[in-house]
């Protein structure tokens, strides 16, 4: 295993969780006080799981025919596209 590329993948994608949706809406469901804790960890973690390996299955896929360069750069082309879009609809709620 390299743990190079471990740990700089378990601290970006935990980064990248702290306060986002998912977080959120976790802490709603365990807000809850007639719902099991272990329940809302583990229905939690296995969609994280989930997805992370729908992640991994399709950026396997898709760099057998795209360069991992191209990849990156739309990655961050869709990412400034959602903030300009999550800007302008904030912008124009308020």
């Amino acid at each position: 295993m390299d743990f190079k590329i471990f740990f700089t993948v378990f601290f970006v994608v935990f980064i990248a969780e702290l306060g986002d949706k998912t977080q959120l809406a976790t802490m709603l469901f365990a807000a809850d006080k007639d719902v099991s804790k272990i329940t809302i960890f583990l229905g939690s973690s296995l969609a994280l799981i989930f997805t992370s390996s729908l992640a991994v299955i399709f950026g396997s896929i898709l760099s057998q025919h795209i360069s991992p360069r191209y990849m990156s750069i739309l990655a961050g082309v869709g990412f400034i596209i959602i903030g300009g879009w999550s800007l302008y609809n904030g912008c124009v709620a308020t």
